[in-house]
C-alpha cells in the first residue's frame, strides 16, 4: 500500500484529466474514478458531467430513465462542467404522467449550464403541422448560452415557429438538421448570412427536390465550410458545390443520378476544392446510371490530397456492388501518395484487386470491403504489399475448392502470425466477418457473437509473443 501511495504522489495531478479522457468505457470508469479520492474526484467530475444524455436507461428497468436534470438542480455547481446535452422529445412526452414537472425541471437545469457548447434534439414523434412547444422552450433557454453546435433529428415537421427561432441563432460553428417531413426551411430563410463568419460544418438532410440554384445560393454565403453532408442533392450539382466551397475538406453525399453534367456549368479541376475525406452513399441501381459512379468519383477528385474514401453501397436484388479495377487504377493516378483509408463496406473487391490496391496505395492504413476467398492464407497474400496497414475488416464469402472443406473462422494463431508477419508490421486490428482481433495498449481482444477471448503481448528474447489469458462468454446483445 505504501508503494502505491508513493507512486501516486509522484504523479502530476494535472495529468489525471488527460489520462481519464482515454478511458474506453468512459462513463462507468469515470464514475469509479470519482470515488477513488479527492484528487481523482476533482479531475473526473468535469469529465463525467461534460456530456449529458437524457436517453440513459436503467439496465434493470428498461422503462426507467435517469434524467441528469435531477442531479444538476440538486447540485447546481456541477452545471459549470456541462458542454454537450442531448435531449429527446420522447422523454418529455413519455415521462409526463409519472413526472409532470420533467420539462420545467430540465429547462431550469439547462439554464444553469452557462458553458454549454452543443445541443442535440432527437424526436421521432410524427408531427405534420404546428410547432413543438418543448423544443421552442429549449431554444429560448440555449440562445442565452455560448452555443456552437446544434443538431436536430426529427421525424415530423418542426413548424414555422421553431424554424423562425432556429434561423435567428448566431455564432454556430456546426449545424446538423434532419427533418423527414416538411419543406427544407433553412435553404430559403436567409439564415446562412448570419452564420457566414462562423459556420464550418453543415449537415442538411432535406435537399431532395430543391433547385440547384437555391442550393448554390445558400452555400455561396458560407465560405468557411470545411465539412458538409448533403442528403438528396443531385450528383450533377456536386462539382459546382466544390467550386463554391474552396475551403471544403470533407464531403458526405449521395450518388443520385438526375441528368447529365452540363459542360458549360461544370467547373474545371483547378476551380474545385481539394478533398481529404469523401463519403459516397449509393445503391447498385444508381451505379448503372448515365453518370457512372466511378468516373464521377474520380472527376470530383482531380488533385492529390484524398486521405479517406468511404463507399456505402446498399445491396439490392442485383447483388453486391463490384468495384472495377479500372477505378482503382484511375484513382491511383492522383491519390496514390495520399490515400490512407479505403472503406468500401459491402462493396466487393477480388483478391487480385485487393493486391493491386495495396500496391498502388503504399500509405494505406485501413482496408474494409467484401471479398470471396477460399482460405485465410489467400487473403494474407493479397494484403502483404500493404506495409503500413493497421486495420483490415473484411466480409468474406468462403468458397470450396476441389471439394475441400474450408475453415470459415480466423483462429487466434492465424491472427498472431498475420500481425507479426514482418518485423515492421503495423497491423493491429483484423476482422473477418464477426470475428475481430484487436491490439490495444499491448492488450489483444478477440470478439465475435458467442465468444470473447482476451490476451496480451509480452516481450521475450527480443520477440513478441502472444499469450491467451481467458475465454469467457460474450454479451451478444450489448446490454
Amino acid at each position: 500500500m505504501n508503494s502505491v501511495r508513493q507512486d501516486f504522489s509522484g504523479l502530476p495531478l494535472d495529468l489525471l484529466g488527460p489520462i481519464m479522457e482515454q478511458l474506453s468505457d468512459s462513463r462507468r470508469a469515470l464514475s469509479a474514478c470519482v470515488l477513488v479520492n479527492r484528487s481523482f474526484n476533482h479531475a473526473a467530475m468535469p469529465l463525467l458531467y461534460s456530456v449529458l444524455d437524457s436517453r440513459l436507461v436503467s439496465k434493470s428497468d428498461k422503462t426507467l430513465v435517469y434524467h441528469p436534470s435531477m442531479t444538476l438542480n440538486r447540485r447546481p455547481e456541477l452545471a459549470q462542467y456541462v458542454r454537450h446535452v442531448t435531449e429527446t422529445g420522447a422523454v418529455h412526452r413519455g415521462l409526463t404522467p409519472q413526472h409532470p414537472n420533467i420539462t420545467e425541471n430540465t429547462l431550469h437545469a439547462l439554464s444553469l449550464c452557462t458553458n454549454l457548447r452543443s445541443l442535440t434534439w432527437i424526436d421521432d414523434f410524427q408531427r405534420f403541422s404546428g410547432s413543438d412547444a418543448v423544443l421552442l422552450s429549449f431554444l429560448a433557454v440555449v440562445r442565452r448560452h455560448p452555443l456552437r453546435s446544434l443538431t436536430i433529428r426529427t421525424h415530423g415537421d418542426l413548424g414555422t415557429d421553431a424554424w423562425a427561432q432556429l434561423t435567428t441563432l448566431t455564432g454556430l460553428q456546426r449545424v446538423s438538421i434532419w427533418c423527414l417531413e416538411g419543406p427544407p426551411y433553412l435553404l430559403g430563410n436567409g439564415w446562412a448570412t448570419r452564420l457566414r463568419s462562423t459556420l464550418t460544418h453543415l449537415e442538411l438532410g432535406r435537399c431532395a427536390g430543391v433547385p440547384n440554384t437555391l442550393l448554390f445560393s445558400m452555400l455561396s454565403q458560407l465560405p468557411l465550410l470545411q465539412d458538409i453532408r448533403l442528403k438528396g442533392a443531385p450528383s450533377n450539382a456536386i462539382p459546382r458545390v466544390l467550386a463554391l466551397l474552396r475551403n471544403l475538406r470533407s464531403l458526405d453525399t449521395e450518388y443520385l443520378v438526375s441528368g447529365p453534367l452540363n459542360p458549360r456549368l461544370t467547373p474545371s479541376a483547378d476551380e474545385m476544392a481539394t478533398l481529404r475525406n469523401l463519403t459516397v452513399r449509393t445503391s447498385s441501381i444508381d451505379i448503372m446510371g448515365p453518370l457512372k459512379l466511378w468516373g464521377w468519383i474520380t472527376m470530383i477528385l482531380p488533385r492529390p490530397g484524398l486521405e479517406t474514401l468511404k463507399l456505402h453501397a446498399f445491396t439490392l436484388h442485383m447483388g453486391h456492388t463490384q468495384i472495377p479495377r479500372a477505378f482503382i487504377l484511375d484513382l491511383a493516378t492522383t491519390q496514390a501518395d495520399t490515400l490512407k483509408h479505403f472503406i468500401a463496406g459491402d462493396a466487393e473487391l477480388t483478391l487480385a484487386d485487393i493486391d493491386c490496391l495495396c500496391y498502388k496505395f503504399p500509405k494505406l492504413e485501413t482496408l474494409q470491403c467484401l471479398v470471396v476467398a477460399a482460405d485465410v492464407e489467400s487473403i494474407t497474400t493479397a494484403v502483404e504489399k500493404a506495409i503500413n496497414l493497421k486495420m483490415l475488416r473484411l466480409q468474406v464469402h468462403w468458397i470450396h475448392v476441389d471439394e475441400q472443406p474450408v475453415s470459415e473462422r480466423l483462429t487466434i494463431d492465424q491472427a498472431k502470425r498475420w500481425m507479426l508477419h514482418s518485423k515492421n508490421s503495423r497491423l493491429r486490428t483484423i476482422g473477418i466477418n464477426s470475428v475481430i482481433y484487436t491490439v490495444r495498449s499491448f492488450l489483444v481482444s478477440v470478439t465475435h457473437p458467442d465468444l470473447f477471448v482476451q490476451g496480451k503481448w509480452s516481450l521475450e528474447e527480443q520477440s513478441l509473443k502472444f499469450n491467451v489469458i481467458t475465454d469467457v462468454e460474450g454479451d451478444k446483445w450489448n446490454t
